[in-house]
């Protein structure tokens, strides 16, 4: 048995026996109707997208919001505004633009305008981890709290989140702002078993630790840090030799106020050392 009247054969191609019917079949499901085709006919695959097909309201939005964030991270509100509004008004649909206007007006202290900036963006983009966080910090500072919770759980449920042990840090510390020690030790020690070797988590956890009386695990988690000079800081310093003042440790204690005077001699943290005050 031969097959005969095949579509995108050369005419001199030999016919083929009923063995090879099968892979015939296949490649013609695969290739598709490449009928009246030949070898030189155009291809119907299209380009990889790059920057060059990005529309120009597209491209000028990009530039702009970038541009806001560098101002904003500057501390230059008004700039950061003012490139944030350029942005929206070549793309008013950018839901990075308004997270980035809420962050803007929160600093300003333009409350109304953040919480309708965060909510714009959501509406947007439901999913968008980054406003979440970014909103219910601002709800933190705000002392709404519960809200802030509410916020923090939805991104931690939200599977976008690529980042769930800064998320955590974040709520901890809003937890422990709220004077709920217990919850925020539980969200720290999470953040800490994902990132382990995050000092920011370490810090805040010690912190937490240290309010709650449990001195030893606190002293643990400053040794860690402070065993790292380019970590060390007034901070991470004054922490820990509070948490030696607790424990009775005399001369752990003046080793950790040695390097803090003579490294940082003008920190607010040297001059508590000076005088004592180590529950200020």
């Amino acid at each position: 048995m031969t097959v005969r009247n095949l579509q995108c054969r050369s005419a001199d191609a030999p016919t083929l026996g009923a063995g090879m019917l099968v892979l015939v079949l296949a490649a013609s499901l695969l290739l598709g109707a490449c009928a009246q085709k030949g070898p030189g006919a155009p291809s119907d695959l299209k380009d990889k997208v790059t920057e060059s097909d990005e529309p120009d309201n597209a491209r000028r939005a990009r530039v702009r919001l970038e541009l806001a964030s560098a101002y904003f991270g500057r501390g230059q509100m008004n700039v950061a505004l003012d490139e944030v509004k350029l942005a929206l008004a070549a793309d008013p649909n950018l839901g990075p633009a308004f997270n980035l206007r809420g962050l803007i007006y929160g600093s300003m202290g333009e409350h109304a305008l953040a919480e309708d900036s965060f909510k714009r963006a959501l509406q947007l983009n439901p999913r968008d981890v980054d406003t979440m966080q970014n909103y219910g910090w601002y709800m933190c500072q705000r002392q709404r709290y519960a809200d802030a919770d509410g916020l923090f759980r939805q991104a931690l449920n939200s599977p976008q989140n690529q980042d769930v042990s800064r998320t955590l840090l974040t709520q901890g510390i809003c937890q422990a702002r709220a004077g709920d020690l217990p919850a925020a030790e539980a969200t720290l020690q999470r953040a800490y078993e994902i990132d382990s070797g995050n000092a920011s988590i370490a810090v805040n956890l010690a912190e937490v630790l240290f309010r709650r009386g449990d001195y030893e695990r606190a002293r643990f988690q400053m040794r860690r840090i402070n065993a790292v000079r380019e970590i060390a800081n007034p901070q991470t310093l004054w922490l820990a030799m509070r948490i030696e003042h607790k424990l009775g440790n005399a001369q752990g204690l003046a080793s950790l106020g040695q390097q803090l005077r003579e490294r940082f001699p003008e920190s607010p943290q040297a001059k508590l050392y000076a005088s004592e005050r180590f529950d200020e």
